[in-house]
Parts: C-alpha cells; sequence; structure tokens
C-alpha cells in the first residue's frame, strides 16, 4: 500500500472518529438538554459568532467544580498531544466526570500551524471544540507535518461539520489569532509559563509541568478537593 493510500486511509478512519465523537457531542451537550447535531447547511447559515465568543472559556466538566486546571498547550506539542490521548481521559473519568474538577484549554502556540489549528478549533460550536481538540491531537503527525498545514487542517473542519466558507473566514480572522496569541502572553505574564504542556490549578495553587502521569494530576487534585 503506498503512502498516498495509507494516508487517505488514516483521514477516513479519523473522520470517523470526529463523526461519532462530534454526534455525542451534540446530543449530549453539558446542561444536559437535548441538542440536535446541526448539519453543515445550518452551521453555515447560523449568524458568525463574535471575536469575544470565539475566545471565550471553553470547559470541560461542570463549571462550579471545586479544583480548575488550567491546561496551556500547544496543538503541535508531541507531549501535549500525549497528555490529551493518554492521559486526560483518566482524569475525565476520575475527576471531571465525577465533578470534582474542569479543565480549561488555554492556547499556547509555539508556531503557524498551532496557531491555525487553535484557530480552526474555536471556530467550531462551543460543544464541539473538545471533541475536535481530541480529533486534532490526535492526528497531529499528519496536519502538523503536512506540506500545507492550513490546508490539511480544513480538511478536519469540513468533518466537523464546518463550510469552506467557515473556515476560511476563520483563517482570516486576524481579530481571533491576536487573541489566542494575547492568551498566551496571559500566561506567559501572570502563570509563568515557558513551555508546554503546563497546568495551573486553582490560580496557581499547584503547578503541574510536562506530560506527567495520571497518578501525579491525582495526588495534585486529591489536595484540592473540598
Amino acid at each position: 500500500m503506498n503512502r498516498n493510500l495509507l494516508g487517505i486511509v488514516a483521514l477516513i478512519a479519523v473522520g470517523m472518529t470526529l463523526i461519532i465523537g462530534l454526534a455525542v457531542a451534540g446530543s449530549r451537550p453539558s446542561n444536559g438538554q437535548t441538542l440536535p447535531v446541526q448539519p453543515p447547511a445550518q452551521m453555515a447559515q447560523a449568524s458568525a459568532p463574535s471575536t469575544a465568543d470565539l475566545l471565550a472559556d471553553r470547559v470541560l466538566g461542570n463549571p462550579n467544580a471545586p479544583v480548575t486546571i488550567l491546561d496551556y498547550s500547544s496543538m503541535t506539542c508531541p507531549h501535549c498531544a500525549a497528555f490529551h490521548t493518554e492521559t486526560l481521559p483518566k482524569i475525565k473519568e476520575a475527576y471531571i466526570d465525577t465533578g470534582k474538577a474542569k479543565l480549561i484549554f488555554r492556547d499556547f502556540p509555539f508556531d503557524q500551524a498551532a496557531l491555525r489549528a487553535s484557530m480552526l478549533a474555536r471556530c467550531a460550536p462551543a460543544e464541539r471544540y473538545y471533541p475536535l481538540l481530541d480529533v486534532l491531537f490526535k492526528s497531529q503527525g499528519q496536519w502538523s507535518r503536512a506540506a500545507d498545514p492550513v490546508k490539511a487542517l480544513a480538511q478536519y473542519g469540513k468533518l466537523a461539520g464546518m463550510s469552506e466558507q467557515v473556515i476560511n473566514a476563520c483563517m482570516a480572522n486576524q481579530a481571533l489569532a491576536d487573541g489566542i496569541l494575547q492568551s498566551r502572553l496571559v500566561g506567559q505574564d501572570k502563570y509563568k509559563v515557558e513551555a508546554t504542556p503546563t497546568f495551573v490549578l486553582n490560580e496557581g495553587a499547584a503547578t503541574i509541568s510536562g506530560a506527567q502521569s495520571f497518578e501525579t494530576f491525582a495526588a495534585a487534585i486529591d489536595k484540592l478537593v473540598k
């Protein structure tokens, strides 16, 4: 099997994973209400969200959870991908799904490809943000090494139900790009983030650097759970 065929097969597999994940996210939002999955045509017709809406925090878990985990990651960082694919599912099961902790992803791009991936995710409907992040991290080795990462990312956007018009407008949104870069500066200035991934728990009550084990996160979270 040649490399081109392997790439097509991989993209189809990722697409199926994304479609299933987004369908679940669309039908089971965090507020417990039933939300039908929007087809691409409806998404394209929806009014464009403001830059403030695009940059708003996306909370994974109960907003009132006693422990807040700020996840400063770059979309092209292999260690960040390792955390999201290997460790986060365990944290989600033990702490996020049980209401003990919530996670907020904070963009910390180190290169243009990471910035564009962050922009794409933020242009997706809020309830589909984390499923799309999950797929982008799992397929990081494909789109980040493509000859044209933006073109490769667009394919994942389309699989997430975003129209070409929405994707193009997203990639051209300089205010969004500036806002993401400003978020990185806040992480540097306020929390002294220098490398990714870096996790800030409860406004600095604890800080974890690198893709540490689940046990490391569990020990830190357990100390903060009230």
